[in-house]
């Protein structure tokens, strides 16, 4: 999961990065995920790592490791970035990683 295993052309990339700027396309996402994924134009493997919010294997279809985070964000919220928010939990608890 490194920046050189990147896939700048996987259309996740694009919907979180679009996603994530325009509060029209945040809200469409929030409401009707199986729409937008279909607008984007996602492959049959990145929908099904989207509706379980797999963000692992986002990471090996290469969504950019800057983009992982921004996953759990964009489904619990991202007004309060510190370790012991639902999304960072989320986050953790997706990526294997425990409190230590």
């Amino acid at each position: 999961m490194s920046i050189y295993d990147t896939d700048r052309t996987l259309a996740s990339n694009r919907m979180i990065f679009e996603i994530r700027r325009d509060m029209a396309k945040y809200h469409r996402f929030r409401e009707d995920l199986e729409g937008c994924m279909a607008e984007y134009g996602l492959t049959d493997i990145e929908r099904a790592a989207w509706r379980a919010i797999d963000i692992r294997a986002l990471a090996s279809l290469g969504v950019h490791p800057y983009f992982l985070p921004q996953v759990s964000r964009l489904f619990e919220g991202g007004g309060y970035n510190h370790n012991s928010s639902a999304a960072a939990q989320l986050y953790a608890s997706k990526m294997g990683v425990s409190e230590g």
